[in-house]
């Protein structure tokens, strides 16, 4: 019988509705560059969605992309980004930041998350020092929603951290690549509207959530960054064929499917979870989206890996690591139950 997958939620193609729509538009000739009426129903769909009609939408091919081309564009040259020490621009995008010239400035992360506190106390004391000026300068704040532990923000704290953010006159940025388990998650008060009001940018991440490839940047006030198409090309962040992402956000905004998927995302966590529970697991921590961590013990760690492939998350001591599993929109029910028998 085939191994099962757990890594990650970007393993499978693309949801059947968005592939139809792919094939049924495939010989049509429209304009290049998201100049097509795909992507204009997409961007007409998503800011309806955020409850910002008067704002923009930009789309781009990836994650990693989408970040390094934001951030180049909030920033000045002699500016950094301020971020959880665990956030994905300081860990797991090979120096995609420093790469556009700019310095990642951390800030010590509880479950993923930084908060309004610390970003404003990190802000206070670098103006106190008298030296500032000679040094790399806070010019913004990035947030990941969910974060790489899975956890999530209320809206409440998005919108104390980005008061703080106003105060100071700097940009908050929320990385979204994951915002579907976000949005869908039980318990969360943070939707697409609140995230409009709550950052100056955000995106919608599709990579992860049903689509093939892409991620939609969503600007709630127009004109907040100048020429940003032109800075996407100069960054290769924009496809020629720029329809291809608009089909599939036009696909994923209609009849609620992005969120009907990424609600299926988390029963599937969910049932997955309880059961570790039951058969005596430890989580690492409580996460109420769609990555599930635990914390094992190499040997049995080394054992269910010869029959499910699941995640490295990171070391917790000489006999213990933390390993991850990851729903999608794709998993299917049977796989989580073949899991459970597993365990």
């Amino acid at each position: 019988m085939k191994k099962m997958k757990f890594n990650c939620d970007y393993m499978e193609g693309v949801h059947p509705k968005i592939l139809k729509r792919l094939v049924e538009t495939n010989l049509e000739q429209t304009a290049g560059y998201g100049n097509d009426p795909y992507c204009a129903s997409a961007k007409k769909k998503i800011l309806e969605a955020c409850e910002c009609p008067d704002g923009e939408v930009h789309f781009l091919v990836g994650g990693t992309q989408t970040n390094a081309t934001v951030i180049a564009a909030l920033l000045h040259s002699y500016d950094g980004v301020i971020a959880a020490e665990t956030g994905h621009v300081n860990v797991h995008e090979a120096g995609a930041i420093e790469y556009t010239g700019h310095k990642v400035l951390t800030l010590p992360q509880k479950d993923g998350k930084i908060n309004a506190e610390s970003v404003g106390s990190y802000l206070k004391w670098f103006y106190a020092d008298e030296n500032h000026e000679h040094m790399v300068q806070p010019g913004m704040v990035y947030l990941t929603h969910p974060t790489e532990y899975g956890t999530l923000y209320t809206a409440r704290e998005l919108e104390e951290i980005h008061k703080v953010c106003q105060e100071y006159q700097i940009p908050l940025f929320v990385d979204g690549a994951r915002l579907g388990y976000g949005l869908a998650a039980e318990d969360t008060d943070v939707t697409l509207p609140v995230l409009a009001r709550s950052c100056d940018v955000f995106y919608i991440g599709g990579t992860k959530v049903g689509a093939f490839c892409g991620e939609a940047v969503v600007i709630p006030k127009k004109g907040l960054i100048p020429k940003f198409f032109t800075t996407i090309k100069q960054h290769g962040a924009l496809l020629a064929k720029g329809r291809l992402i608009g089909i599939q956000f036009d696909t994923l905004f209609t009849d609620q499917l992005y969120l009907d998927i990424s609600r299926h995302a988390i029963a599937m966590a969910e049932k997955l979870k309880k059961a570790l529970v039951e058969k005596g697991y430890t989580l690492y921590l409580d996460s109420p989206t769609n990555q599930q961590f635990v914390l094992m013990e190499n040997e049995k760690k080394n054992e269910l890996l010869k029959k499910v492939d699941f995640d490295f998350f990171e070391n917790y001591d000489d006999t213990h690591t933390v390993m991850r599993f990851v729903t999608s929109w794709a998993t299917r029910e049977e796989d989580i139950d073949r899991l459970i028998e597993i365990l």
